[in-house]
């Protein structure tokens, strides 16, 4: 038991072994075979991008630096022409006709429609 609670202490170090298992890439046993085979220390840690101090702004700045800008570019400008192209479907342009749109008035109850 007292290698398993290692075991938990090292995995609540390295979060992001989390994710592998979440996306089915590794499961626990085989983390905690590779944790027995080599140790805590060993750099088959770095495979898996995992630091020993975590720090969410490093990790968001790899984040962006991974971004490839001339993608989200070409990404934003057809989301973009998508957008223009649906409000241009559902724009409600009364100019183009010249005809006065008349008031609803609704029918009363005791008529029937052909009445």
């Amino acid at each position: 038991m007292k290698r398993i609670d290692e075991f938990k202490t090292f995995v609540r170090s390295k979060p992001n072994l989390i994710n592998y298992v979440r996306n089915n890439e590794m499961t626990w046993q085989k983390f905690y075979e590779l944790w027995d085979l080599y140790g805590p220390d060993h750099e088959i840690w770095q495979k898996y991008n995992v630091s020993t101090n975590a720090n969410p702004v490093e990790e968001f700045t790899r984040m962006i630096k991974n971004i490839d800008m001339d993608s989200l570019r070409r990404n934003i400008g057809t989301i973009q022409k998508g957008i223009s192209l649906f409000q241009e479907l559902f724009k409600k342009d009364n100019s183009e006709t010249n005809e006065p749109k008349e008031p609803y008035t609704p029918r009363p109850l005791y008529r029937r429609f052909d009445d």
